[in-house]
């Protein structure tokens, strides 16, 4: 009977173990959403800032001065 009684313990520190890691792996995914919509709105606030700026330098505005 003791190798029952082992293998229900084992089990059941199986068991223990596996609701762990799920419940961590289900927060890091959670975490993963949230760092990718940070990323994606990081992302479109330099590719704004990109263009005003794109929109501000006015290139060649004024010819170089002649170098001599």
């Amino acid at each position: 009977m003791s190798g029952t009684g082992d293998l229900e313990a084992q089990l059941a520190f199986v068991e223990d173990a596996l609701q762990t890691l799920d419940a961590a792996m289900a927060s890091q995914q959670q975490q993963i959403l949230r760092l990718e919509q940070q990323i994606d709105v990081l992302q479109q606030r330099l590719k704004e800032q990109g263009h005003r700026l794109d929109s501000i330098a006015e290139p060649d505005a004024e010819p170089p001065p002649p170098h001599y």
